[in-house]
């Protein structure tokens, strides 16, 4: 199996067409600074760009996130599709906040529209501010009890003949049937990636995932766990920041160069602890290590200012080639990348590293024949 590279769909007015700040970007811009958040409204001119170029770099899907500070994925996914010809949308949902029949219909929906090319992120919860702010009030492992559920009813209704029954502790449906098909070329149901750190989160993707989602760490901290998922027929995909360029040295000024100019206290930082996200508190426990460095190309150093997701694998192109193929060697199969400049750096990935992992590839299988 060939790797599979993903990336991180860009906030509104992080991809500057025309290399000129217009009035609606300023205002962006000002929005990021006042309340270091992304930007809120939908930005379909710098999306299509860079939904063209990420295209042409050989990148499979784009994710889109779910938070208060973002656009509704679907409708993005839905007006993206209507705008690109190949790219596929891996839509971020938090189970809770809808019932599972109408998410099954608006994903069917969302598949005639724009030709099959969506799979989904399922995630159980972010902050406990923001779940209350969408009326949800279950705690940590509730809520991956209720995905569960969520999960389970939803693949009934990919996989009925007839009517949907279903009696859980979260979920009742009586008699569903919905005639709207989830309809792709490939596949009678969506791909159904699960995020997290935790046992529950594990647990999740194996009963009811079809890809197991975290963010990057050293292979062989991971192996235990990708094996374990690898085992049962499900993929495994890393979410990390990508920062390539010709001399390594010239990699590690770059990234160095985005930490913020004086320390921050801890109370100061602006990655939330998220509450009771495993997740967040590995971060957490990231920035109190005098060693940033995981491997030789995993730097942790933007963790503790911006999240885990900022965790980055950096250097040449030699160098991250080969630091995706160990991962691969351990069982991953899959990335969703992001990196900065955006539209920068997915250009640099197709055209410097992407032909370097392919043309490995390649050789391991001639080896093989």
């Amino acid at each position: 199996m060939n790797l599979r590279f993903h990336w991180m769909l860009p906030k509104g007015g992080e991809v500057d067409v025309d290399r000129l700040q217009t009035a609606q970007q300023a205002a962006v811009y000002r929005i990021q600074a006042k309340n270091n958040s992304p930007a809120p409204w939908p930005d379909m001119k710098g999306w299509v760009h860079f939904a063209q170029h990420a295209e042409e770099a050989g990148i499979e899907s784009v994710l889109i996130s779910f938070s208060r500070y973002e656009p509704d994925p679907i409708m993005v996914s839905c007006a993206l599709g209507r705008a690109t010809k190949k790219l596929r949308f891996i839509v971020a949902h938090r189970s809770g906040l809808m019932l599972p029949t109408t998410f099954v219909q608006q994903i069917n929906t969302l598949s005639a529209l724009i030709g099959g090319r969506v799979a989904f992120n399922i995630v159980a919860g972010s902050s406990i501010a923001e779940q209350r702010g969408f009326g949800d009030y279950l705690e940590h492992d509730d809520r991956y009890a209720r995905a569960e559920e969520f999960l389970a009813v939803c693949h009934s209704f990919w996989r009925a003949d007839g009517a949907v029954n279903f009696d859980g502790k979260y979920y009742r449906v009586e008699q569903g049937r919905l005639y709207t098909p989830f309809l792709a070329p490939d596949r009678t149901a969506p791909e159904v990636y699960v995020s997290g750190h935790s046992d529950r989160a594990e647990r999740l993707a194996r009963t009811q995932g079809s890809c197991w989602l975290r963010v990057a760490d050293a292979p062989d901290k991971l192996q235990p766990s990708v094996a374990r998922i690898r085992q049962l027929g499900l993929e495994v995909c890393l979410r990390v920041c990508v920062l390539c360029r010709s001399t390594r040295e010239e990699a590690v000024s770059v990234v160095e160069s985005l930490r913020p100019e004086r320390d921050l206290l801890r109370d100061e930082r602006s990655v939330p602890t998220k509450d009771d996200s495993q997740m967040y508190r590995e971060a957490w426990a990231v920035a109190d290590r005098p060693n940033l460095w995981l491997t030789r190309s995993l730097w942790t150093g933007l963790v503790p200012y911006h999240g885990p997701v900022w965790t980055t694998l950096l250097g040449t192109p030699v160098d991250v080639a080969h630091a995706f193929l160990e991962y691969k060697s351990i069982g991953v199969t899959q990335f969703i990348l992001s990196g900065w400049p955006e539209l920068d750096e997915v250009i640099a990935f197709g055209q410097e590293v992407l032909p370097l992992v392919r043309e490995a590839e390649r050789r391991q299988e001639r080896n093989f024949a």
